[in-house]
C-alpha cells in the first residue's frame, strides 16, 4: 500500500517443507540424503526463471555472512554449511534454502506492504515442489516441520516495519503485548533471535496450525494495517509537538554520518535510521529510498569486506565511515 511506503519496508512469505521418509537436517543419516534433497530441489527449480545455485561449502564464511546481512539466507543455513545450499532468483526476491532447519525453506520478498503478492509468486514454486517431491504431510497436522510452530500450512507471513515514532514515544511495549494477544510475534531486523536495531521490527504469525494461508495473511495484514496508521499518527504528533527536538536529532545524525572519521556497525545503523526518520518527517531529502536502504547492509562487516577486500580489522571502522559518508552525501541532503 503506497500510503505506508515510509513505514512498511518489505513483505515476506516463507514456506517450510520436508521430504517424506528422511530425518530432519540434524539427523540426516548421510551426505547422500543431503545431496539428494539439494539435487532434487535444484532440478525442480530449473523449470523456472534463472536461479543462482550456491553450495555453502564452496563459499567462504565471510561470503556466507554477507548473504545473511542482505537477508538472503539465515544463520541456521550457515551453521549447516557443509550440507546446505541456496537458490536465489535473478531479482533476489525468491530464495529457496536447502537443509536449513527444514529440508526446504521457500521464501519470497517484495517491497512495501502486500503479503498476497509474494504469496502468489511463491505458490507457483511451491506447487511444483509438491508435485515433484514426496513432501511430508499429515491429514490432521498438515505439513510436517522441524518446529511445531510451523505445523499446518508451514507458512510464516511477515512484514518489516520502520517504527521510529512508536519506538521514540515509548509505545513498543504495548504493541508487543497486543501482538502476542493476536497470535503474532515481533522480532528484530534479522528475524528470530535478533534484537531491534534502527527502529526496524519484523512482525509475523506465531503459528500456522488450524489456519489456511489466506487466513494467516489476512490476520497479519489486519494488525500491520492498524499499526501503520498508529505510526502515522505518532509521526504527526512529533511534527506538531516536538518538531525542534527531532529536527535537531536527525540533522545531528546527518552531520555525523557525513563528517565522521571512524564508524562502528551499530552506530551506523542507529545514525542511518535517524537520517531516514529525518526524511519521513520532512527535514532531509533522500533521492533513492531503495539505494539508501541498502546502506544498512552494505556498511555491515561482511559486505564491507566483500566490497573493499580488506583484512586489517583495525581499518574496518575507518573504511566504513568513508564509504557511508560518501554514499549519504550522494543520496541525501538536508532541507
Amino acid at each position: 500500500m503506497e500510503i505506508f511506503d515510509g513505514i512498511a519496508i518489505s513483505s515476506r512469505i516463507r514456506l517450510a517443507r520436508n521430504v517424506d521418509g528422511l530425518n530432519f537436517f540434524t539427523k540426516l543419516q548421510s551426505d547422500v540424503d543431503a545431496n539428494y534433497i539439494i539435487g532434487s530441489v535444484m532440478k525442480t527449480l530449473e523449470k523456472f526463471d534463472v536461479f543462482n545455485f550456491l553450495r555453502l561449502k564452496d563459499l567462504s564464511l565471510n561470503e556466507c555472512n554477507a548473504l545473511f546481512e542482505q537477508h538472503l539466507i539465515s544463520k541456521e543455513l550457515i551453521e549447516n554449511k557443509d550440507i546446505s545450499a541456496v537458490a536465489i532468483s535473478e531479482d533476489e526476491k525468491i530464495i529457496v534454502m536447502i537443509n536449513e532447519e527444514d529440508h526446504i525453506r521457500e521464501q519470497c520478498l517484495e517491497n512495501g506492504f502486500n503479503l498476497y503478492k509474494p504469496f502468489r509468486r511463491l505458490s507457483k514454486i511451491d506447487d511444483e515442489i509438491l508435485s515433484t517431491l514426496p513432501i511430508a504431510f499429515d491429514n490432521n497436522l498438515g505439513f510436517i516441520t522441524a518446529s511445531p510452530s510451523n505445523l499446518g500450512t508451514g507458512m510464516r507471513a511477515s512484514v518489516m516495519l520502520f517504527l521510529p515514532a512508536c519506538d521514540l514515544l515509548g509505545k513498543m511495549e504495548d504493541i508487543f503485548a497486543r501482538a502476542t494477544e493476536n497470535g503474532l510475534t515481533i522480532r528484530g531486523i534479522y528475524g528470530e533471535g535478533s534484537k531491534a536495531e534502527g527502529y526496524f521490527y519484523q512482525i509475523s504469525n506465531q503459528g500456522s496450525l488450524g489456519l489456511d494461508e489466506n487466513e494467516i495473511i489476512d490476520k497479519v495484514s489486519e494488525f500491520i494495517y492498524s499499526l501503520c496508521l498508529e505510526e502515522k499518527q505518532y509521526r504527526d504528533y512529533i511534527l506538531e509537538n516536538e518538531n525542534e527536538k527531532y529536527r535537531d536529532m536527525t540533522l545531528r545524525a546527518y552531520g555525523i554520518l557525513t563528517n565522521c572519521y571512524s564508524l562502528s556497525e551499530n552506530e551506523m545503523i542507529e545514525l542511518l535510521a535517524k537520517v531516514k526518520l529525518g526524511q519521513v518527517l520532512g527535514f532531509i531529502d533522500i533521492k533513492s529510498q531503495e539505494k539508501f536502504q541498502k546502506l544498512f547492509f552494505e556498511g555491515a562487516s561482511a559486505n564491507l569486506k566483500e566490497i573493499f577486500e580488506f583484512y586489517d580489522e583495525k581499518k574496518e571502522k575507518i573504511i566504513r565511515a568513508e564509504y557511508i559518508s560518501r554514499k549519504v552525501k550522494e543520496l541525501s541532503q538536508r532541507r
